[in-house]
């Protein structure tokens, strides 16, 4: 069942993540549940887990118990309750960074600038997200759904806008993007129980952290 859900190369890198943590005497708990949304069926770039990638990644997968809700819960919250890349004292401090535009017309502010390096197009990224349409409410986000969401970056399996922005981030940094139209959805995401309608080519916001670069990031003890 799994393999059909995660794809079999996410499936084996999941398990080399989890083999390489209980080797290291670390107990994690995995979500019952990962939707097809989260975890594309794409080839891993580097089919050795190195130390390093069982180590940052089973950082992220270990934090699922405190920081990640079950979808079907997280979606049943008060919008304030919902899990967020950005809470209110980081709203406050983003009102001081200096927006920045690009060519095509996406706007970023960075939350935090990242110290690793920047994904190569074509590579893949393990990212976190949360979608929201400008009036601040979600609509769609990695954080309900368990697991960063892997893909790979500037090949088109994501929104325009999201691609851009990552492309120019680096790893272990954190930033709003601010999509317009052209850039976001074209044929707009339906509503759904305590989820906002995206119009078709209308402006969203994205919250992203860039977590991981598998296989481009150096193996460190």
């Amino acid at each position: 069942m799994f393999t059909r859900v995660l794809g079999f190369e996410n499936l084996r890198f999941l398990l080399c993540i989890l083999g390489s943590a209980s080797r290291n005497g670390t107990t994690i708990k995995t979500p019952r549940c990962i939707s097809t949304r989260v975890i594309l069926a794409s080839e891993t770039r580097n089919k050795s887990c190195s130390r390093r990638d069982a180590m940052l990644l089973v950082l992220g997968v270990s934090g699922l118990s405190m920081n990640y809700l079950p979808a079907a819960y997280a979606a049943g919250l008060p919008p304030e309750d919902k899990p967020r890349l950005c809470e209110a004292e980081c709203e406050k401090e983003l009102e001081n960074v200096p927006m920045v535009t690009t060519e095509s017309g996406l706007q970023y502010k960075d939350i935090k600038v990242g110290k690793g390096p920047s994904p190569p197009v074509g590579y893949q990224v393990a990212a976190n997200y949360v979608a929201m349409v400008p009036s601040g409410q979600i609509f769609d986000s990695s954080l309900e759904k368990g697991l960063p969401y892997l893909f790979r970056v500037g090949s088109g399996q994501v929104i325009k806008g999201l691609d851009e922005g990552l492309l120019t981030m680096k790893a272990g940094g954190k930033r709003r993007l601010y999509i317009p139209g052209p850039l976001a959805f074209p044929k707009g995401l339906v509503s759904a129980p305590g989820r906002p309608r995206v119009a078709p080519n209308s402006p969203v916001v994205f919250d992203v952290s860039l977590e991981y670069i598998p296989g481009l990031e150096s193996d460190e003890e």
